[in-house]
């Protein structure tokens, strides 16, 4: 999900192999396919003019700057699906629902159109997600993907549980409390890996996410370039189509075809934005797009059911276009100090609003304008997000990071010794 932040990797450097030179244009020309050269051959053979060795040169820049917009883009997808949830899924809009009493529909029409569509902003975090974490893992070795990702996951996860849960002990009555063995199972975020149910319903983007971690690990190990990167792509698409048709299950747990195409879609985007734009990229982002497209209507005949596919495929194509504007660089002048805040704010909120957030809703719901309420509540859900990540995230993943550190130094010593 990328509800989740990334540092940005080191700028790709060096000399390429063989001695050969870099062609590396301008940023603002659009990059050609490949830089070619003759083959090197024996004095007196013949040159074949026909056979090149292709190789993608990186726009100087592009590796270690930070993108303000994606962080806005993030704020921005974890608000909408607060929105959805609090006053556009189907569950509010039922007749005695237990969060506003009546259908949502009645007390708020105009809202309610609007937020039926929140529920998209799920498929954005995907996208966006496939492009941080590439630019994450970027010249990193797998030991400092591992690292990164518990550092980022683990600490506001961990503490979003015991506040989920606390809350829910302190407001009973409106959401069904999980056995203590449930609760401490979800420490470990493997609890959908186990059958257990999560104590918060949105932690289930967390599954979809380590998966993809899973099978992105194995092009970390032999080292990122844009060809592995294209390759990864081209085959995870193949298997996301031939796994389901196929009947085979294992393989469809691993593949996760449900999101695939999302995760496609950002690493594509990523090299876009890292090398130029080609053929190749638009036909992979073009491909994410239309299988996008296809399970967006499934989700909205099977679990929606409050909203439009043409105003969902519309939605989903506008923000495609706007992470392909940062992609080409369009957004690059966007630098403002208060969206690194902002997306650091989307992760703890994400993971907090919902279960507590309709529970205060039930709560306060005739005593003041139910606009006004939901407002109320997204406020309080970013100040108290901010607080977590201020004293509670960053903290813990300083120690994690320095235990991690050391763990893996040892690890490395004791190798070497033996």
């Amino acid at each position: 999900m990328s509800m989740h932040g990334a540092d940005s990797g080191p700028p790709m450097r060096g000399r390429l192999a063989g001695g050969m030179q870099k062609v590396i244009p301008s940023p603002r020309q659009p990059l050609p396919l490949a830089t070619t050269e003759r083959e090197s051959k024996p004095a007196g053979a013949t040159r074949n003019p026909t056979r090149t060795t292709a190789r993608h040169a990186a726009i100087p820049g592009r590796g270690d700057r930070r993108l303000y917009a994606i962080d806005g883009l993030r704020l921005l997808a974890a608000l909408v699906v607060a929105a959805h949830h609090y006053a556009g899924t189907w569950r509010v809009n039922q007749p005695d629902n237990a969060i506003w009493g009546r259908p949502v529909s009645d007390i708020m029409p105009t809202w309610f159109r609007f937020s039926a569509y929140g529920w998209i902003g799920v498929e954005i975090f995907f996208v966006i997600s496939g492009f941080v974490i590439c630019m994450s893992c970027w010249g990193r070795t797998p030991r400092q993907f591992f690292t990164s990702r518990v550092i980022r996951l683990y600490p506001a996860y961990w503490f979003a549980i015991v506040f989920t849960s606390a809350c829910l002990v302190a407001m009973p009555g409106v959401w069904k409390q999980h056995r203590p063995r449930e609760v401490l199972l979800n420490f470990t975020m493997l609890q959908s890996g186990s059958r257990v149910s999560n104590v918060d319903g949105v932690y289930w983007t967390l599954w979809s996410e380590l998966r993809f971690y899973l099978l992105f690990m194995a092009v970390v190990v032999t080292g990122l370039t844009y060809r592995k990167v294209v390759v990864f792509c081209c085959l995870w698409g193949a298997a996301a189509m031939i796994a389901p048709a196929a009947g085979f299950r294992p393989a469809t747990l691993i593949i996760n075809p449900e999101g695939a195409w999302y995760f496609i879609a950002g690493l594509a985007l990523y090299l876009m934005y890292r090398f130029g734009q080609d053929l190749l990229l638009w036909g992979i982002l073009g491909m994410a797009w239309l299988m996008g497209q296809l399970e967006l209507g499934h989700r909205i005949d099977t679990i929606e059911r409050v909203s439009s596919w043409r105003g969902s495929v519309l939605i989903f194509t506008v923000f495609l276009l706007g992470m392909v504007a940062i992609s080409l660089g369009y957004t690059d002048r966007i630098r403002w100090k208060w969206l690194v805040t902002a997306g650091a704010l989307t992760y703890p909120f994400y993971l907090m609003h919902y279960l507590v957030g309709t529970t205060v809703i039930n709560r306060l719901r005739d005593t003041m304008d139910a606009r006004l309420l939901v407002v109320s509540v997204i406020a309080g859900f970013l100040v108290l997000s901010w607080l977590v990540h201020k004293f509670v995230e960053a903290p813990l993943a300083r120690l994690l990071k320095r235990g991690l550190d050391t763990s893996f130094a040892r690890l490395r010593n004791a190798s070497s010794m033996s």
